[in-house]
């Protein structure tokens, strides 16, 4: 998969932005609890799951539902569960070795089973205990997608995903539902109804390209480096940088270029941490 931003012709000045992106998250070293998980424990703010924050940039304000033409965001999201995971201390990858040195070479190895409270990372968690010999990232995200033509692997998919983190970000208050037909059927949807969390949620994206761009990847907070890694996988970054003026858009697109066409195996060589190693892993694997 290759960067979708382009260049565009001039047109509207930028709307103005709301919200500054969380300090960055860090990861135990060793296995069992992350301080991300504390974080998540202690915080009265509203917290949402990468999953739930690439459905909510994927969706539609007011129809409520993602592009019928985005074939990419399944497997986004599955790829937010990979990192979600090792942010939470749950899995990370195996040491590279004189044979196994690529981030797509090695195996996804569990650091911890205890529950994260969340039913979509516990699901795949169960998974990922119960399989050996362990797969890769590539081939997790193709198995929890359902892409994989070997029937005695189907019970690894994942089904109705979108469906799941909606009604999570309904009980949140992010989104309401309604029904909608569409001629021959009628469809559950689930517009937008706190403007506020998806404009947060776009100010943090932009602000890391932008105001708070610090020149290379390693310098992003954790969250945002994932959220972009995930936006791209996803194809809805560039529909997230839409409401910029046409300067700071090529501002943005150039550095998002630096990000996501970097080399992912040697940014994962200056990682510190597993969760780091995680999310360059699922960069490689949506370019593969």
């Amino acid at each position: 998969m290759t960067t979708t931003l382009i260049r565009r012709g001039k047109r509207a000045a930028d709307s103005s932005m709301v919200g500054r992106h969380d300090p960055e998250d860090e990861d135990s070293q060793g296995g069992g609890h992350s301080d991300e998980e504390n974080d998540y424990d202690s915080s009265k703010a509203l917290r949402l799951t990468l999953m739930e924050e690439i459905l909510l940039l994927g969706l539609k304000d007011k129809e409520g539902y993602t592009s019928f033409w985005n074939d990419n965001i399944s497997s986004g999201l599955r790829g937010g569960i990979m990192i979600e995971l090792a942010i939470r201390g749950r899995i990370h990858l195996e040491p590279p070795t004189m044979r196994k040195r690529r981030l797509l070479d090695r195996k996804v190895l569990l650091r911890s089973d205890a529950p994260t409270g969340d039913v979509l990372l516990d699901e795949a968690l169960k998974h990922m205990k119960a399989t050996e010999p362990p797969e890769t990232v590539s081939s997790w995200i193709q198995l929890l997608t359902g892409e994989t033509w070997n029937p005695m692997r189907m019970h690894y998919q994942m089904r109705n995903v979108r469906e799941r983190l909606a009604k999570s970000l309904v009980e949140k208050g992010v989104l309401t539902t309604e029904k909608q037909n569409f001629l021959f059927f009628d469809m559950t949807t689930h517009p937008l109804s706190n403007s506020g969390q998806k404009e947060q949620l776009v100010a943090k994206l932009q602000d890391g390209l932008l105001d708070r761009w610090a020149g290379e990847p390693q310098r992003l907070d954790r969250r945002t480096l994932a959220l972009m890694v995930l936006a791209h996988a996803s194809d809805v970054l560039e529909s997230s940088l839409g409401s910029l003026s046409d300067e700071r858009f090529d501002t943005a697109s150039e550095r998002s270029k630096t990000v996501l066409e970097a080399d992912a195996d040697a940014q994962a060589c200056k990682s510190t941490s597993p969760a780091d190693e995680m999310i360059w892993a699922v960069l490689a694997a949506s370019n593969a």
